[in-house]
């Protein structure tokens, strides 16, 4: 069986979704134990092409990379076309799983996506306009075309069934997994004092204003550290007395920084599954979350 895993999200620095399409790579690769092929493949930019194949990096995949100039605009015209078939550019493909970032047309073989959330959907005022057109369209095609829609919670496997009409048997929920080095012992993150931590991409969706807020009323030596890359939209207002802005940080250095905090903190409005809450429960960190379920 050929097995074509679409991975252009790996095309920008890794954040959850990258993680997670890593993770699920990695862990094809090895269900697949050389009975069937494999491909990695992205239609990206020459940038984002050596991005793709550093996160793939020591993965034992076949790597299909397509280095196009414009390659949004290439992929959103392609997938809106609905012609040529992905056959085309890959011959042969007996399962197709798509990204986010496009629902490509398909000739045969079984038809796969992840849904993460319906965040462009449900709170559609969280996400940035480009984000919404793309992410609606994805959701119609998948809807209407997909053998498998791959879900990341049961509550996401609801959410698919019913605000888009899938029946529950084509859903399978899949949670994330957790990286081996995520784990209680091993080195921790220092700072001068004892830290508060959140991890979150900075965008209104994760609610950090409210977590500052809140961290202005403690009136304790904590310090509050926030761990993040800048998102769309209106960004938190981190020049506050206690609080250090990490930054972006390489998933690497998640673990010491989850191991050396006293609480982690994700206050977010809506996740699909919230990796870093389960991230730092691995690092053995107490957590404080939002209620949503």
């Amino acid at each position: 069986m050929r097995i074509v895993y679409d991975v252009s999200p790996l095309s920008l620095p890794p954040a959850g979704v990258g993680n997670y399409v890593r993770g699920s790579v990695s862990g094809l690769v090895e269900a697949a134990r050389g009975e069937h092929e494999v491909v990695a493949w992205a239609p990206v930019g020459a940038r984002g092409a050596r991005n793709v194949r550093a996160a793939l990096a020591g993965i034992p995949v076949e790597l299909s990379v397509q280095t196009l100039p414009l390659a949004r605009l290439w992929r959103t015209a392609w997938s809106r076309a609905g012609r040529p078939p992905v056959e085309r550019f890959l011959g042969r493909v007996d399962v197709l799983h798509f990204s986010d970032w496009m629902y490509p047309p398909q000739a045969g073989g079984v038809r796969a996506t992840t849904v993460h959330d319906l965040v462009p959907l449900r709170f559609p005022e969280w996400t940035h306009r480009r984000t919404r057109a793309l992410h609606r369209a994805k959701y119609a095609n998948a809807a209407r075309t997909c053998d498998l829609i791959v879900c990341n919670s049961s509550y996401t496997a609801a959410d698919v069934h019913r605000t888009l009409g899938v029946p529950l048997e084509r859903t399978k929920v899949a949670r994330p997994g957790v990286d081996g080095r995520f784990r209680p012992d091993g080195d921790r993150h220092r700072l001068d004092r004892p830290y508060v931590l959140t991890v979150a991409t900075l965008e209104p969706r994760k609610n950090l204003d409210t977590l500052l807020d809140a961290y202005a009323l403690l009136g304790s030596d904590l310090a509050l550290a926030v761990a993040g890359g800048e998102g769309w939209g209106e960004q938190p207002r981190l020049a506050r007395p206690g609080v250090v802005g990490l930054g972006f940080l390489p998933h690497d250095r998640l673990p010491a920084l989850y191991r050396g905090a006293s609480v982690f903190v994700l206050p977010s409005r809506f996740e699909g599954f919230g990796m870093p809450v389960v991230e730092a429960m691995a690092c053995g960190v107490p957590c404080v979350v939002s209620s949503h379920p």
